[in-house]
Formats: structure tokens, sequence, C-alpha cells
């Protein structure tokens, strides 16, 4: 994977609320698929890590950041890499989010949809 620009990575960002996450512990890769995966083989690993993220208690904040963040990779608060392209597509970079809280706000209805039951059909 290419390294994240440093200018998408909020100037503000504050990593504490990982040290809360759900996540910590589990295998990295089971929120990153490996380049050659698709299909079901990488759904279902979607579908794992969601219901990981499902009750994180800092499943908002780490949504927030990887959307203001304009995150490429990975699953994080819940929301997949399609899911979250969805939402930078849905958003006019003149309006993009980059305070805190304003990626959570900006994309609300995408973050509770994809914590539906149907989101979790492999």
């Amino acid at each position: 994977m290419p390294p994240q620009s440093s200018a998408q990575v909020p100037a503000d960002s504050v990593w504490r609320w990982q040290d809360h996450a759900s996540c910590s512990g589990h295998d990295v890769m089971m929120f990153y698929h490996p380049g050659d995966q698709r299909g079901r083989t990488r759904r279902r690993r979607e579908v794992v890590a969601k219901s990981i993220c499902l009750g994180c208690p800092v499943r908002l904040d780490c949504a927030d950041y990887a959307i203001r963040a304009r995150e490429p990779y990975g699953v994080w608060g819940g929301l997949t890499e399609t899911e979250r392209e969805a939402i930078y597509a849905s958003i006019p970079i003149e309006q993009y989010p980059r305070l805190p809280g304003d990626g959570a706000s900006a994309a609300k209805l995408a973050i509770e949809r994809s914590m539906n039951p149907q989101a979790f059909i492999a």
C-alpha cells in the first residue's frame, strides 16, 4: 500500500481514542485486505471487521478521523473502503470536513447505514 499523504491527515489528529478501540489486539490484516482479495472472500473479511467495530466505544471517533483524513484503505469505524469512497464523492471538496466531529456529522446517515444488519451479510 502506498503511504497516505500527510496533507490529508487532519492537523488536529490525536490518536488517544485508539487506545480504547475494540480492534486493539486483533490482527491488523482483518481490517486491511490483501491486494488480490476480491469478491466473497473480501466481503467476509469486511463483515468480521465491521462486527468488531459494532460495539466499539470509539467507533464514531474512528469513522470521523477516516472521513476527515480521506483514509483510502481498510475498515475504519465500521466503514469499508467502498462506503467511505461514496462519502468522499458526495461531499464537494470545498466543503470537506476538517474539524473534529465534522466528518462524522457530514456522513451521519452513511455511518448509521454501515451498522445496519444488512451490512453484515457476507
